[in-house]
C-alpha cells in the first residue's frame, strides 16, 4: 500500500479509499449488502493496508454508518483508521432534516458519531453545496465541529468550482477550519471536472478523492454488459454511462489492459492515480476481488501512449453529480 498526505494537510491516507455506499440495505439500492457480507470485505481491505474508509449519513439512511462503525471497531484500532462521513443529505421528513444549516450540522455530527461508535470523525465532508444556507453560517458551524474535537478535518463533495471557492474563501477570511479534500465525480467516462474543479484544487492544495472511479461499476462489469444485479437495476448508470462513446472508451481500456496483462478496472484506476492532485479514489466494493484489484492498480505504470489512447476519444458532456441550485445529487 502507498500512503500520501491529503492535500496540504498533515493527514496521511491510503491511496485507495474503501467506499461504503453499497453497504447497508437493499431498500436503499438493490445491490447493497449487509453486515455479514461486508465483514470479509473490510477485513480484506485492512489486510491489504487500506486505512481510509468513507461513508455518509444518507447511505441507507444511517445503516451504512452503523455497519461501518461496528466492523471497524471490531477489526481495527481506531487510531490507525482514517474515517470519513458526510452531512447535507436528507435524513428525515422535517424541514430541517437536510442541508448545511447550523441546526442540521450540529445534530447530524452527533448522530453520525453515535452510529459510527466513535468519539471523533477524521474527515467530515459536506455532501453537497446548500444554496439555501448562508455560506458563513455553514462554515462557522463546521469550524465549531472541528474546535469541539468532533471532527479533525473538513472535506467537500460534488459542487461547482465557484461554489467550492466561495466556501473556502469564507473560511480563509474568518480564520476558520478549511476544506482539505474534494470528493468529486471523476472517471474515464466523465472528465468535466478537469475544466475547473481539478485545476482549482491542485492550485489550492486540496486533495482529490474521486467517487465512482469505475463509472458506477461500468468497468467492473465487463463494460456494463454483465447481467449482475447492479447492471440490471442501476438506472442512473444506464442513463449516464451506456453511450456508444462509453463503450468505445472501454474498448481502449481493455486494449491497454491486455498489453499490460492486467484487468480493465485496474487500468481505469491506474489512469486516475496518475492524474494531478489525486490522493485516493473512493472504490466501492461488494466483492473481495474488487478490493484486491483496486490495490493491485497501484503497481501499474501507464506510459504516455497508454494515457493518450485512454483519453483521446473523450467528448464534452453535460455536468452531472450536483445541482447548481444546491443539495442536488
Amino acid at each position: 500500500m502507498q500512503y500520501v498526505n491529503l492535500g496540504r494537510s498533515g493527514l496521511k491516507v491510503s491511496r485507495i479509499c474503501f467506499g461504503t455506499a453499497a453497504i447497508g440495505s437493499p431498500a436503499w439500492q438493490p445491490w447493497a449488502i449487509g453486515e455479514a457480507e461486508a465483514r470479509p470485505l473490510f477485513k480484506k481491505a485492512l489486510d491489504l493496508g487500506i486505512t481510509y474508509f468513507d461513508t455518509a449519513d444518507r447511505y441507507s439512511t444511517g445503516l451504512s454508518e452503523e455497519i461501518t462503525g461496528t466492523l471497524l471497531k471490531e477489526l481495527a484500532p481506531r487510531d490507525q483508521i482514517v474515517l470519513s462521513t458526510k452531512v447535507c443529505g436528507r435524513m428525515g421528513d422535517g424541514p430541517n432534516d437536510e442541508g448545511l444549516s447550523r441546526k442540521h450540522i450540529m445534530e447530524s455530527v452527533d448522530a453520525s458519531l453515535k452510529r459510527l461508535k466513535t468519539d471523533y470523525i477524521d474527515l467530515y465532508v459536506v455532501h453537497r453545496y446548500d444554496a439555501e444556507t448562508p455560506i458563513e453560517e455553514a462554515m462557522d458551524a463546521l469550524n465549531d465541529v472541528v474546535k469541539a474535537g468532533k471532527a479533525r478535518y473538513l472535506g467537500a463533495s460534488s459542487m461547482a468550482a465557484f461554489q467550492f471557492a466561495k466556501m473556502r474563501f469564507a473560511a480563509e477570511r474568518n480564520g476558520w477550519a478549511n476544506f482539505v479534500s474534494m470528493q468529486n465525480l471523476y472517471n474515464l467516462l466523465y472528465r468535466e471536472e478537469e475544466r475547473e474543479m481539478i485545476p482549482f484544487c491542485v492550485e489550492e492544495g486540496v486533495g482529490l478523492t474521486p467517487w465512482s472511479p469505475l463509472a458506477r461499476g461500468f468497468f467492473a462489469n465487463r463494460r456494463g454488459k454483465a447481467e449482475s444485479l447492479r447492471t440490471q437495476t442501476d438506472k442512473k448508470a444506464q442513463e449516464l454511462f451506456h453511450r456508444d462513446l462509453d463503450f468505445a472508451i472501454a474498448e481502449r481500456v481493455e486494449e491497454v489492459a491486455a498489453r499490460h496483462g492486467v484487468k480493465a478496472i485496474q487500468v481505469a484506476l491506474a489512469w486516475m492515480l496518475a492524474k494531478p492532485g489525486i490522493a485516493a479514489p473512493v472504490v466501492g466494493a461488494i466483492k473481495e476481488s474488487y478490493v484486491e484489484d483496486a490495490v493491485a492498480a497501484l503497481d501499474i505504470r501507464l506510459d504516455e501512449g497508454d494515457m493518450k489512447s485512454l483519453e483521446e476519444l473523450y467528448e464534452p458532456r453535460p455536468v452531472y453529480g450536483f445541482d447548481l441550485a444546491g443539495r442536488g445529487a
